[in-house]
């Protein structure tokens, strides 16, 4: 599941849809699951915790989201020339905490890989139920350490290391789970369901960019540009070939920004979602259960 902050609902309404249809749960159709920042948060929640897609509906609902960006340091006149996170950690690890308590990667029923950068040593980091260096870290942490989008949060200390949202490298997180999933099972064949969080298909004004320093990209969603890039996306389906769904679409009306918690946009998200739904369902479930 990829990451995209709020967007995230699109993802959990096509769930929704899913489990509805084949009469099962996420949790009990699925055998692996990875994902990064948001999406890495659900999978947690899926995995160990084995929450139905209504369950992860209502941990991302607009009381949580209203907990989890609750301090906002952008709220006067100097906007992007704020030398501090836009929100601080507490109220998002509170909203975990509330939901994953005490629990541990080790923990997971299903086995579970999120996807986190360390700083330090500038290299991508899986937060793996399975792997002995990483499966005593709490839910806490990890959720806290994959969704530690840079300018929105501050930095997770995990362990002693460094670490941010793992979009940085890899929003769509597709192939690192292939990967993972071929160590662990390495005599079966896969079905690979991927659900993206909307794309941002508005262009940038390419000659007015030529004169864009660190204010102007960040005003221009330098960040949202970083993370949806498609390559991931083409190679899996080069490299997995026709047991490889893509569940993704062009924002169409959603805003771009990945803190926009307005009801009128939330109403948006979830009509995404079910268009994804129309337009994917019944390839999904074709995939899932011939």
């Amino acid at each position: 599941m990829d990451g995209g902050g709020v967007r995230t609902l699109a993802s959990i309404t096509f769930l929704k849809h899913l489990e509805k249809e084949i009469g099962l749960t996420t949790h009990e159709k699925f055998d692996f699951f990875v994902g990064t920042s948001a999406g890495a948060i659900s999978c947690l929640a899926l995995a160990v915790k084995k929450f139905t897609a209504q369950d992860l509906e209502h941990m991302w609902s607009i009381e949580n989201l209203n907990t989890t960006m609750n301090t906002s340091s952008w709220e006067s006149k100097l906007g992007l020339l704020q030398s501090k996170p836009k929100y601080s950690n507490q109220g998002k690890r509170e909203v975990l905490d509330n939901y994953f308590g005490s629990a541990k990667l080790k923990d997971a029923d299903k086995p579970v890989a999120v996807l986190s950068y360390d700083i330090e040593k500038r290299s991508p980091v899986l937060l793996k139920s399975y792997d002995k260096e990483t499966r005593n870290i709490s839910l806490v942490d990890a959720g806290d350490a994959t969704s530690a989008a840079p300018i929105y949060y501050p930095t997770a200390s995990v362990e002693g290391k460094y670490l941010i949202d793992g979009a940085i490298v890899a929003n769509h997180p597709v192939l690192h789970g292939y990967v993972e999933a071929k160590k662990l099972y390495p005599n079966n064949e896969f079905k690979v369901l991927s659900i993206g969080t909307g794309l941002s298909k508005r262009p940038f004004k390419g000659e007015a960019s030529k004169n864009w320093g660190i204010v102007g990209w960040l005003m221009h969603d330098l960040f949202g540009l970083m993370v949806e890039s498609s390559l991931d996306h083409e190679l899996a389906g080069d490299i997995i070939g026709k047991d490889y769904l893509r569940v993704n679409s062009a924002l169409d009306g959603v805003n771009r920004r990945l803190d926009d918690k307005r009801e009128s946009n939330l109403k948006k998200i979830i009509k995404m979602g079910d268009s994804w739904w129309d337009k994917f369902g019944e390839e999904a479930v074709k995939l899932l259960t011939k």
